[in-house]
């Protein structure tokens, strides 16, 4: 049985759980639905709970482990000779899985029986034409451990699902009855509900937390595992970035920093004062008929895909700069610069400071540009002495987040800003960023193991505690200044 189907069958009992919950709940109650403690729809909604949320969990829970479990199992039938030259155990698992999927293809489509996929065996040759029939690719010839591994896999997830579906739709039966029989004009079913959705509040403040140390953890585990092949001293202190897979690498992060801090400070340099700009326009000078226009057109920027730009910034600008003011000026002679992603960029970040600037200014309370202007200041005067210093917190938010978006940025850099990693002043030159080395260390046909793929996750992590800096910076300015104005 699919999951798909399985979770449509516990909903289903769930939804006629809540139907015979009211319907009980009334019949407990003589016909008069004042003398019970919850109203009958709490009742239904306490059934439900009880069939769906066991039975849901237990999916989940299950759907986690057992691919563990399997793995591990399975794992053990692959022996040292099975692994190709320069590959990993984790490769050929690969393709255990692979070669499981297609058997299960192979078996929907031929309505072969279990017999019949044991003996498939017998022609590897054949059976690795065959998978290729259904879109199968596997990175090596099929070896008979392999294959022997790919039908235990199969075989154990199959009976892991029947198993699944079966203990799973058992578990709704069961919190259906003990859910019905528990329905009395006496039972608090309200309380049982409430308590449900408070615990469901709490899940849901508690995932952003949880998603947080999860991303930390994975970084450093992996960043640590490349500490282990590279010295931390180069990774840190090396002005070269060189990776070379068959060896002789120089990893150091100073030019993919230096590349993403300049990129991200030209396009900040652009967008916020056009962006702060414009919201102080909209939101103070600005006619209501104006605004209404003016405001969605600046919100449109941001719904323009990257790719978008990074082709505005290849075809477009890139040209534009090379041709009037890099050749002429003897700067450089390639379309993709510094300053071409700087600008593009800093054109998609303008709503990201002027929409969240507009509505930090609008909560300014009215009394105090009332309170300003009986004192005789000029409105202008206002503006700059009490609306911009009372809205700075709000501010400094929006352009830490435009510049978390500036840094984090990968197409518009990649299309705009090349793939060179130097150290440079010159804006007219080509450069990259963290972001695009992180993407370029990570696709291709290369080992996982291998200090230039691990370099990835230590890139990932010198990102994620640059960005955690500019946030601390970004709290004591607004602290600062809640302070003084609160």
């Amino acid at each position: 049985m699919s999951i798909g189907l399985l979770l449509a069958i516990i909903l289903g009992l769930a939804a006629v759980g809540y139907v015979f919950g009211i319907r009980r709940a009334k019949s407990a109650s003589g016909g008069d639905t004042r003398s019970l403690h919850s109203l009958a729809g709490y009742h239904g909604q306490s059934v439900f709970l009880f069939v769906a949320v066991p039975a849901l969990l237990l999916v989940g829970i299950w759907l986690l482990v057992q691919p563990i479990i399997i793995e591990s199992r399975v794992s053990g039938l692959i022996v040292e000779a099975d692994i190709p030259q320069g590959g990993s155990r984790d490769l050929v698992m690969s393709d255990v899985r692979r070669v499981a999927g297609g058997l299960n293809i192979i078996a929907g489509e031929g309505g072969l029986s279990e017999d019949e996929i044991a003996n498939m065996g017998a022609d590897l040759g054949d059976l690795r034409s065959r998978l290729g029939g259904v879109g199968v690719a596997l990175a090596s010839d099929i070896q008979p451990n392999v294959f022997e591994a790919s039908k235990r896999y199969r075989q154990m997830t199959n009976t892991g699902q029947i198993m699944l579906s079966v203990s799973a739709i058992a578990l709704a039966l069961a919190g259906f009855v003990y859910s019905i029989a528990r329905i009395t004009a006496d039972f608090r079913a309200r309380n049982v509900s409430e308590g449900f959705v408070k615990l469901l509040f709490i899940a849901c403040s508690c995932v952003a937390v949880l998603t947080t140390f999860g991303i930390v953890a994975s970084l450093v585990v992996e960043s640590l595992h490349f500490f282990r092949l590279y010295p931390v001293s180069d990774f840190l202190f090396s002005l070269t970035w060189n990776p070379q897979f068959r060896g002789g690498s120089d990893l150091g992060i100073w030019p993919l920093l230096w590349g993403t801090l300049y990129v991200s400070f030209v396009a900040l340099l652009f967008a916020v004062p056009v962006g702060l700009m414009s919201a102080i326009y909209l939101s103070e000078y600005a006619s209501k008929r104006v605004r209404s226009v003016v405001k969605p057109a600046i919100e449109i920027l941001a719904g323009i895909p990257t790719i978008v730009y990074g082709l505005f910034a290849l075809i477009t600008v890139g040209p534009f700069l090379r041709d009037y003011f890099a050749q002429p000026f003897g700067l450089g002679s390639s379309s993709s610069s510094v300053l071409t992603a700087g600008l593009v960029m800093g054109i998609m970040l303008i709503p990201f400071v002027s929409s969240l600037s507009d509505d930090i200014i609008n909560a300014v309370p009215q009394s105090m540009r009332d309170g300003s202007f009986g004192l005789g200041a000029t409105h202008s005067e206002t503006v700059r002495q009490v609306i911009l210093p009372a809205a700075l917190p709000g501010i400094v938010g929006a352009i830490l987040l435009a510049a978390s978006r500036a840094i984090g940025e990968t197409m518009i850099v990649v299309m705009g800003a090349g793939a060179a990693a130097k150290l440079s002043l010159n804006p007219l030159e080509a450069m990259t960023t963290i972001t695009v080395k992180i993407v370029s260390q990570l696709t291709g046909d290369t080992e996982f193991a291998s200090p230039e793929t691990l370099v990835a996750f230590a890139l990932g992590l010198m990102l994620f505690i640059f960005t955690l800096g500019l946030n601390v910076i970004a709290l004591y300015v607004v602290r600062k200044y809640r302070e003084q104005y609160e």
